[in-house]
């Protein structure tokens, strides 16, 4: 790569996912063939784009308690198509830097290689929605964006250009503007894309709990009503961490008529723990014409 560019360096490598490349691709290899994965693996040469995918929803806890239902939202990206771009939205868990951020590096580094940042495309989504702001320090520590950056390139090997977004404002307000203005790009620019909302489910209660909120929240989500998904989450109590994103991915799908929401699958991590006192649960959902 060319000197002079700047590339976000895979921090939460060694923690949330293999350091070692081989070892990386074995577990993502693995968790597609899970007893709770999809059980097979995308296909090595990619299909055409056929548009008839917006987008998914996928978790980003440490792979080996959810790798296998991120795996059911990437194959159904790979039976949809290579894309050009990648829109990735994930929540700021860490509290750093701007509201609503899009990354200032050129690329993301992973021990699979490097994923170049779609800097114009960027640099178009800020011009046209200001909330949305360049700046590295919200992407300094945060994994939700990070830990989908591997499962793309062993997706697509020739991975699609990215566009990461990290969102500390998670209001409905927020998630439709951010939301219409990427429908925006991708509808007048002609664009071949998807949008990656990456979200965990209920976090450290038990596992019967747990589904009977989450289940209410994913309806929500299959309705594309996203102010009905966030005066469920809170009122409720779901400690779903992050619905702007999903939000975002729903207003999407609103406004370029990906109106199917198919949820693709539910598990916890009491079902690799053997622990359903306290599970985070995960799941999958595909956005469909």
């Amino acid at each position: 790569m060319a000197s002079g560019v700047r590339v976000r360096s895979p921090v939460n490598a060694g923690y949330f996912y293999p350091a070692n490349p081989g070892e990386l691709a074995e577990t993502l290899r693995a968790s597609f063939l899970h007893r709770l994965g999809p059980g097979r693996l995308p296909e090595k040469a990619p299909r055409e784009y056929t548009g008839r995918v917006i987008g998914v929803v996928a978790p980003h806890a440490g792979y080996v308690y959810s790798g296998h239902v991120a795996a059911h939202s990437y194959l159904e990206l790979s039976d949809a198509g290579r894309p050009d771009v990648v829109f990735i939205l994930g929540p700021n868990h860490h509290a750093l830097g701007v509201p609503i951020a899009v990354d200032e590096n050129d690329a993301w580094e992973t021990p699979l290689g490097q994923v170049m940042v779609d800097k114009e495309l960027a640099k178009e989504l800020s011009s046209l929605e200001r909330i949305v702001l360049f700046d590295y320090q919200a992407h300094f520590y945060e994994h939700s964006i990070e830990v989908q950056i591997p499962f793309l390139q062993f997706t697509f090997p020739e991975t699609p250009r990215i566009v990461p977004i990290s969102m500390m404002l998670q209001t409905p307000e927020a998630a439709v503007r951010v939301g219409k203005a990427i429908a925006s790009l991708i509808k007048n620019k002609g664009l071949k894309a998807y949008v990656i909302a990456s979200s965990d489910m209920s976090h450290y209660v038990e596992a019967r709990i747990a589904r009977e909120k989450d289940f209410k929240a994913i309806e929500k989500i299959k309705a594309l009503d996203v102010e009905g998904l966030y005066d469920t989450v809170i009122e409720e109590d779901i400690s779903m961490c992050g619905p702007g994103p999903v939000m975002v991915l729903m207003q999407v799908a609103r406004e370029l008529g990906y109106t199917n929401v198919r949820l693709l699958k539910y598990a916890d991590s009491g079902e690799v723990t053997g622990d359903k006192s306290s599970v985070v649960a995960y799941a999958s959902l595909s956005f469909e014409k």
